[in-house]
């Protein structure tokens, strides 16, 4: 079987290959799109909805959370489902999220300002159908501005939302009025009024953010928070705006909307394809296994090609990331789609401080696929987008079978400037977060029905996406380079718990590698009790070789690298150390560690600079893993910033989301938001681009790139007994360039 080079059709029932996207996108600009039942059933109060698919009891793989229905809809119309807190309807019909779906006491459409009043009424005509849904037709077209509402009442309860949905499936339920609630009235009356003009073309040209509002209107409710059982509406709003991940989606999705016309580039090359390095590390709560119900959990996951077989044979899903570019009716679209196959790991830390070893060997290779959809590129460096991550289903016809959640994101992402009019972006870094569910999952008369949850998990990723090219040679990496890494180590007996950081040196000639690296370990011993820091080195020989890839057109080599500890792996086998990749020129490379000696995680090496920069704003993005006495923490760098004042002085606006784990409570809290305000750091510059941040205990240490652009630092503090250590990234930001 000759798979496509990005490996994104090994089913095209889950999968959607590159070649697709323009249309994709061109049918989204024109529609929105459609896609299979979600909440068909009513509930309480006479409702006689027929028998249909409920999103609770039909889960699917290669689908988004929140699934929909556009079934006998015409281009103009939308379906309205009404869903409600468990305590607002308790004998309702149940649905996703500990919902429950009722028919409203009454439905009205409306235009709105950001006063949120009700501005009269819209042209629409409705209709009830045999099932007791609501159909709207709007007769003047869909909207896709914030101003037209849809508000149902039940009972005592009135919720609203947007009527510019992209899936025409219309919830109207505690994510649409949170969202309602908390963007629209946040506006002044000159930004509404520009978002309007955005949404008209009222200057002449065609606006891409016309249509943010339709992506965020339908990907609230691709999150799974579950709405606790006592909550009211204004219980389950409070909870939502608790939710850091859930809430600061909301607000940079609503800040993304009134970017300028003017800031909207696109990538020069019609396509280009990108071998992804990707780590996600995770804290969560276990309740899999009866006898450690409740307790912590920490998982990483790491990037690894996968072998898919059919009735054509055998072909390979490589880690990918494709960025394309084209002009939908004369609008600047750039589009993107990944998918990456990993492997994870996980340590069980019960209460009692017991830990248990859950190895790859344990779970079946999973995917990290995000599903196509539109960017903006703002000042030709930042890629911004709200970005929806497909459910996956492992153990398929078995008694584990399970399904996999992952909440949308929106996407911060750094990408290369090209001197080349044709030419694409050598690099696209990225760092956020996503939470999750695993799902137990029962096959009944052809469906997946959900059953309990069996974990919460809580992703902070950073990927590293470097531009493929077709006939790489071994000497683009004949060079010196800086490098720095991140590990983790689960199971030992002695140390159940190990975190390790270095950075250090290569030369590397004709695939030779000569490292000089310093490094740092903390960890959990078998009582419980936090170790290190602990210096050391890993001053060493290893080798680095290409490794083909199996393409359509045959083996090529395409930029993709193993890492040994002596010799080359062949194409097909595991390397000691990891599999990564290389730009094409060798100036930046990244690895996935997977390796019981170094342990599970990233490598990051760029080649040498001489100068490191005076000034400048960066976007910080990244992970840390924290450790004390009775418990642990995970934080995400969530749209911190670091400042760099002058050659020897910079700041950090510590803003971030934490995800704290009590031992002895068997506690895991939801994303916390963080913001620590601004600490002073001294900036030392050591040489051949290597770099020191520091403030008390907190270090950031590690290089940037030639090209000034890109800092890659490793991160340790300490604090009231707190170890901490994690990898960043830092990148540029627009207008400091």
């Amino acid at each position: 079987m000759a798979l496509h080079s990005l490996g994104h059709n090994r089913s095209m029932t889950h999968r959607l290959g590159h070649h697709t996207l323009p249309l994709i996108i061109a049918v989204t600009l024109m529609a929105g799109c459609g896609g299979e039942s979600a909440v068909d059933e009513a509930g309480s109060r006479g409702n006689s909805f027929p028998s249909a698919k409920n999103a609770l009891d039909d889960f699917t793989s290669g689908s988004t959370g929140d699934s929909n229905n556009t079934n006998g809809l015409g281009a103009n119309q939308v379906r309205v489902t009404v869903e409600v807190p468990f305590s607002v309807a308790p004998d309702a019909e149940p649905t996703r999220r500990n919902l429950r779906i009722v028919t409203p006491d009454r439905i009205e459409v409306y235009r709105t300002d950001p006063s949120l009043h009700n501005l009269g009424s819209v042209d629409v005509t409705r209709t009830t159908e045999a099932s007791g849904r609501e159909v709207i037709t709007f007769e003047n077209g869909l909207p896709l501005a914030p101003d037209v509402i849809i508000e149902a009442v039940y009972n005592n309860t009135r919720m609203r939302a947007l009527a510019a949905d992209a899936d025409r499936d219309v919830k109207i339920n505690p994510f649409s009025e949170y969202l309602v609630t908390n963007t629209i009235s946040g506006y002044s009356s000159t930004e509404f009024d520009e978002i309007l003009d955005c949404v008209n073309d009222a200057g002449g040209e065609l606006c891409l953010n016309k249509y943010v509002w339709s992506t965020l209107a339908d990907q609230v409710h691709d999150f799974e928070i579950d709405i606790p059982d006592g909550n009211d509406l204004a219980d389950a709003l409070d909870l939502l705006d608790e939710r850091g991940d859930f809430a600061r989606y909301v607000d940079n999705m609503a800040a993304y909307a009134v970017l300028d016309e003017q800031s909207s580039g696109k990538i020069s090359a019609s396509s280009a394809d990108y071998n992804s390095v990707f780590l996600g590390i995770e804290l969560g709560q276990t309740f899999r296994e009866a006898s450690l119900v409740g307790s912590g959990q920490w998982g990483v996951r790491t990037a690894q090609e996968e072998s898919v077989t059919d009735n054509n044979g055998t072909g390979y899903v490589y880690p990918a990331l494709t960025l394309t570019s084209f002009d939908a009716f004369n609008i600047r679209v750039t589009s993107l789609a990944s998918d990456i196959p990993y492997i994870r790991e996980a340590l069980i830390h019960e209460n009692g401080n017991h830990f248990f070893a859950r190895g790859s060997d344990q779970w079946e290779l999973n995917t990290h696929a995000s599903a196509p959809g539109a960017a903006t590129l703002q000042g030709d460096t930042r890629l911004l987008a709200g970005r929806a991550l497909y459910q996956s289903v492992t153990g398929q016809g078995s008694s584990r079978m399970t399904g996999w959640t992952r909440n949308p994101y929106y996407l911060d992402a750094f990408v290369s400037a090209t001197d080349d009019e044709n030419g694409a972006p050598d690099r696209v870094l990225s760092g956020y977060f996503s939470a999750g569910k695993a799902i137990e999952l029962e096959a009944s008369a052809g469906a997946l029905i959900r059953m309990g949850t069996l974990e919460d998990h809580y992703l902070s990723v950073l990927e590293v996406n470097l531009l493929r090219q077709e006939g790489f040679t071994l000497e683009a990496l004949d060079d010196s380079y800086n490098v720095l890494f991140l590990s983790t180590r689960f199971g030992e007996p002695v140390e159940p718990l190990q975190i390790e950081s270095g950075t250090g040196t290569w030369a590397v000639s004709g695939g030779d590698l000569d490292q000089q690296m310093t490094t740092s370990t903390i960890g959990r011993a078998s009582d419980g009790t936090v170790t290190g820091p602990t210096p050391g080195d890993r001053n060493t020989n290893w080798r680095v070789s290409s490794r083909p890839s199996r393409l359509s057109v045959g083996d090529r080599h395409i930029g993709r690298l193993n890492l040994d500890i002596s010799g080359s792996a062949s194409q097909f086998e595991t390397p000691e150390l990891g599999v990564g990749a290389s730009n094409p020129d060798g100036s930046l490379l990244a690895f996935n560690l997977n390796n019981g000696d170094t342990g599970d995680g990233m490598l990051i090496a760029a080649a040498t600079s001489g100068q490191v920069p005076e000034d400048g704003d960066y976007r910080l993005q990244g992970i840390a893993m924290a450790l004390e006495d009775g418990a642990n923490r995970l934080r995400h760098f969530d749209d911190a910033t670091l400042s760099i004042d002058s050659g020897s002085s910079a700041s950090l606006s510590r803003r971030a989301l934490d995800i704290r784990h009590s031992v002895s409570d068997e506690t895991v809290t939801t994303p916390l938001p963080v913001d620590e305000g601004t600490v002073n750091l001294a900036y030392t510059d050591i040489g051949d681009g290597r770099v020191t941040f520091t403030a008390g205990n907190l270090t950031l240490q590690g290089f940037v790139t030639p090209d000034q652009d890109q800092f890659f630092l490793r991160l340790t503090d300490t604090q009231g007994g707190e170890q901490l250590m994690g990898l960043v990234i830092a990148t540029r930001l627009p207008g400091d360039q």
